[in-house]
């Protein structure tokens, strides 16, 4: 839990306001493993939305200073699927750098697949391969000279005899225009990614 501290000791003053859905303690983490603990942290920001509901103005991209700066109330602004989901891994204690650089996590949902790929974390989801909780699904993955994704999300469960795992999607929109959401078999993502297909995932280091 070291690396977490000192991640946020050094960015939290890009957080301006008021944290309606705060982070399970680092005391009720203890107990669990890593992936129970992305999971959890995950699960405890179902509900959240942006701010202007309308907007993508939230406080994920801007825990990263990532996105513009044309939020109320310190928020940030970009789509922000993977901010989220790196937000839960370190919030879990999962060390990785976030930047631009390769091998490096950031607010392109591709950057997960590309950061897997360069840690032998990638899953492809045709291998048989059986996503645990704290996994990244990753949706709408398209490669060539310019990669891109269409969506991230944490995985919670990934039921036998189910097409796609149990999520936590950050700006999802079945509820709203962006929210974090929770979702069972996600075999695509949701209708702002145009049913975007599942792809594979993405393990954080054990």
């Amino acid at each position: 839990m070291v690396f977490v501290g000192i991640v946020v000791a050094t960015i939290t003053g890009a957080f301006g306001s008021p944290d309606a859905y705060p982070p399970p303690s680092n005391a009720s983490l203890a107990a669990l493993s890593v992936p129970e603990r992305i999971a959890t942290v995950a699960e405890s920001q179902v509900g959240y939305q942006t701010n202007p509901s309308d907007s993508y103005c939230n406080k994920f991209s801007a825990y990263w200073n990532a996105g513009t700066g044309t939020c109320p109330s310190g928020e940030r602004s970009e789509q922000w699927c993977a901010d989220f989901a790196a937000w839960a891994w370190v919030e879990a204690g999962v060390p990785f750098t976030y930047g631009y650089g390769p091998g490096e996590i950031n607010g392109a949902a591709v950057s997960f697949y590309e950061w897997g790929v360069a840690h032998g974390a990638w899953h492809p989801a045709t291998n048989g391969f059986v996503a645990a909780p704290g996994d990244v699904a990753v949706y709408g993955l398209s490669l060539g000279a310019s990669p891109s994704a269409a969506h991230v999300a944490i995985v919670t469960s990934d039921q036998l005899g189910q097409g796609g795992p149990d999520v936590v999607n950050g700006d999802g929109d079945t509820s709203g225009f962006s929210v974090v959401e929770s979702k069972t078999n996600e075999v695509q993502a949701d209708a702002r990614n145009n049913g975007a297909p599942l792809d594979g995932y993405v393990s954080p280091p054990a």
